[in-house]
């Protein structure tokens, strides 16, 4: 029998008092102090030298002085909707994204230059493309990726996660012809002859994944590849230190199925769970979690349940997302939804009986009215004040339905890096709507606490670039989505990617802002984010992170300047 491993035991023995330019609480009344004083991985006392130098007199404790100069501290960035696994994984991957293509053959080239070096028949696999991003403005078909390999499989996964292109290869060693009925929620793409373009989306990636994929069906797409388990440990590893290089100190992985499950545990076992991860199961799990009795959220400071994932529809980056009416961009496009009204209402109704939080993925108006209208009817049947159901990335609400959203306590988990990566395709997909992507400033004017998180591997873990989108609604082309009202400002935007971050995980008791008897967990920025221009907060350096009151990330100060 193994011993139990106490993952949870802080690793802080030494107290410290923590001198910077300016810390950046995000408390209720906005405080800005200007030193802090952490024991046994915990904020003893936060304010000015003096204070907490006092503060250790009375405890009796000889604090270790660490001096950060004129740096800035933020509370650790709190990544609300995150997928590590799958963001490790596509590290082993090539970077097939705006800033290494710009064209078809450019991904071509990149994807024939790591075939080349792979051991004969193992799989090549490319990430991050947009087609909108291309020189083409369209995907690769297969016949483009059949130059990069005749002989193996080769997949080119789209930016949004949601599916990509394959070569002849596969698709004939999966046994898919033009005449092959597309799977329920996916689609096996076809040009206007009826002749496979290798486009493939959500559940027909089910392909991809083998016999020990996760199999979800219409509980929502599926994109995640096995790898072993050792392979998948390293992945989560590599995913780790990227997070904590952009300040993130804890996660919301939404999409957790027993394989993700099963790595957390032996990661944590290991002793090598650095940073905090709260883990929403898959909706097809949710009849598992309740015969085993999970109705609430359990775990420890680290490793923790807090809900169930749902998905509504599609993505709006691969034109997945559900508009009966078509796309503008493509009107034999519609996109899907995974569940009929009635039946998503259900699982709906059943997780909030009890006592489950959900987050559902919905994009478009009619998946959002879908999502909305389950919650009002769930706490109409059951009251309940603190919820906390959320919508994540919540495209594309209309104003009634954010005021609705204000009234059932609804709170959207929005992306801003989507916007800055191909902002302009929705506006291409949906006509001038689209322009309103992400309505953060509606949000806020109508009392909807909104959170902002990356969607890693969608976008990279870089929480001061998602705050600048926020405020400047600028796009990686330097177009500006939609009017000013849709703006927020630096404040809001932090509070959005830390305090509201962790409410939205039901963790703000512990973490989000930085007060005394909250867990230590912070960024030290070359930069204040609140006083530079808006077009430079992405620039700021994260120097430190800290966790638990432990540094777990420093960048060199060469590197910083250089």
């Amino acid at each position: 029998m193994r011993k139990l491993a106490s993952f949870d035991r802080p690793a802080q023995q030494t107290s410290r008092l923590v001198i910077a330019g300016a810390i950046h609480t995000v408390d209720a009344q906005g405080s800005t102090a200007t030193a802090m004083l952490t024991d046994r991985g915990r904020i003893v006392a936060i304010g000015t030298a003096e204070e907490c130098r006092d503060a250790a007199a009375a405890l009796r404790l000889d604090p270790e002085v660490v001096d950060l100069g004129d740096a800035v501290v933020v509370p650790g960035f709190v990544d609300a909707h995150a997928h590590p696994l799958m963001y490790g994984q596509l590290m082993t991957w090539v970077d097939c994204g705006p800033e290494k293509a710009g064209s078809i053959p450019e991904i071509v080239a990149l994807l024939k230059a790591a075939a080349a070096d792979l051991p004969a028949g193992r799989p090549v696999r490319g990430y991050g493309y947009e087609h909108r991003n291309l020189a083409e403005q369209r995907h690769p078909s297969r016949f483009e990726l059949d130059e990069v390999a005749a002989d193996r499989e080769v997949y080119l996964m789209n930016a949004s996660g949601h599916g990509g292109v394959v070569n002849s290869y596969t698709l004939a060693l999966n046994g898919v012809d033009r005449d092959t009925p597309d799977p329920e929620g996916g689609e096996i793409f076809r040009d206007a002859d009826g002749e496979l373009t290798g486009e493939i989306s959500d559940a027909a990636c089910n392909m991809l994944t083998g016999v020990h994929g996760v199999k979800i069906g219409h509980h929502g797409p599926n994109f995640h590849l096995a790898d072993e388990p050792e392979e998948h440990l390293r992945q989560l590893d590599a995913a780790t230190q990227r997070f904590l290089a952009g300040g993130v100190t804890t996660i919301g992985d939404a999409q957790v199925s027993r394989r993700e499950f099963d790595m957390y545990l032996r990661l944590a076992e290991a002793g090598r769970l650095e940073l905090r991860v709260s883990m929403y199961l898959l909706s097809h799990l949710l009849d598992d979690a309740l015969e085993m009795g999970l109705v609430g959220q359990f775990g420890n400071a680290h490793l923790s349940f807090a809900g169930i994932k749902l998905y509504a529809d599609g993505t709006l980056g691969g034109w997945t997302a559900y508009f009966p009416d078509g796309y503008v961009g493509d009107p034999c496009r519609t996109g899907q939804l995974y569940h009929e009204p009635a039946e998503y209402t259900a699982l709906i109704r059943k997780a909030h009986a009890a006592g489950l939080q959900t987050a559902t993925h919905a994009q478009s108006p009619t998946a959002i009215e879908m999502v909305v209208s389950a919650i009002e009817a769930a706490l109409a049947e059951r009251p309940d004040d603190d919820a906390r159901h959320r919508i994540e990335h919540c495209g594309l609400p209309t104003p009634e339905q954010i005021r609705r959203m204000a009234a059932a306590g609804i709170r959207p988990v929005n992306q801003p890096q989507h916007y800055f990566n191909w902002g302009e395709g929705v506006e291409q997909a949906i006509g001038t709507p689209g322009e309103r992507f992400n309505p953060l400033g509606e949000f806020e004017a109508a009392g909807v606490p909104f959170t902002i998180s990356s969607d890693a591997p969608v976008a990279e873990p870089i929480p001061l670039e998602a705050i600048q989108t926020a405020v400047t609604r600028v796009t990686r082309r330097g177009h500006k989505l939609g009017p000013d009202n849709l703006r927020v400002s630096a404040g809001a935007a932090l509070r959005a990617h830390t305090y509201e971050g962790a409410v939205s995980l039901g963790r703000e008791d512990d973490l989000g802002s930085l007060e005394a008897g909250k867990y230590a967990d912070f960024a030290v920025l070359g930069a204040d984010p609140l006083s530079v221009e808006a077009d430079e907060i992405s620039q700021i350096p994260v120097l430190e992170t800290w966790v638990a009151g432990e540094r777990r990330y420093a960048m060199a100060r060469v590197e910083a300047l250089t």
